[in-house]
Parts: C-alpha cells; structure tokens; sequence
C-alpha cells in the first residue's frame, strides 16, 4: 500500500470532534460550527442562514453534518442554499469532517456546517 503525505497549504482541516464540540487547525471550538478553509465561526444552525448565503461566492459544495446521525434538511434552508447556487450534501457530522477534508486536500472550493455529536 502506498501512502502520501495530505497537504492542506494554507487552508485549515477538521482535526477531530467529540461530544459538544469540533477541532480545527488544532484549536477547539465549541458547538456548532462553520468550517471554511480559511477559517472557523459558529455557527446558529438551520436558522443561520445569513453567514451561509455570505460565502456563497466563495463555495461550490456545502457539506452540512446533522449530528451523530444523518437527518433531512429543512425544506427551506435547503431551497435557499440552492437558490444561492450553493450544492448542498447532507450526512452525519463525522462523515461531513471526513468528506470535506478530502475535497480541501484536493483544492476544492468546500465549506461544512456542522452540528455537534
């Protein structure tokens, strides 16, 4: 098996995650949270529109990570996140690290939304 060595340059990885909380660029953050590759905010849930539809120009793909297990999106953040031209991919939060992790390493213009475990 050949093994190769992630580079993220500049932009900053999801390090891990736990009960109530998210780790990034090895800084913990507590609570909900959207991860950017330039960095990370809280994040008010499904409600929070606003700072979504902020980087809409700046993202392709949204991966939004409903917790500990995989939940549909309301109707209406969802509608309003693809009226943005924002795609939308809806799993667990511990597969939405995973997902947008491998898409950063690959210079993918990604963002996570994610609700804690």
């Amino acid at each position: 098996m050949r093994l190769n060595e992630i580079s993220y340059n500049d932009a900053m990885p999801i390090d891990g995650y736990g009960p109530g909380f998210f780790r990034v660029g090895g800084q913990r953050h507590d609570g909900a949270v959207l991860v950017l590759p330039t960095g990370v905010s809280a994040w008010g849930a499904f409600e929070d529109r606003a700072s979504l539809l902020k980087i809409a120009d700046q993202i392709d793909v949204l991966f939004v990570g409903t917790g500990a297990e995989i939940a549909h999106l309301p109707t209406d953040f969802r509608k309003v996140m693809e009226d943005a031209g924002i795609g939308v991919e809806t799993m667990a939060s511990p597969a939405a690290c995973r997902t947008y992790n491998v898409l950063l390493s690959e210079g993918r213009r990604v963002a996570a939304a994610l609700l804690p475990v």
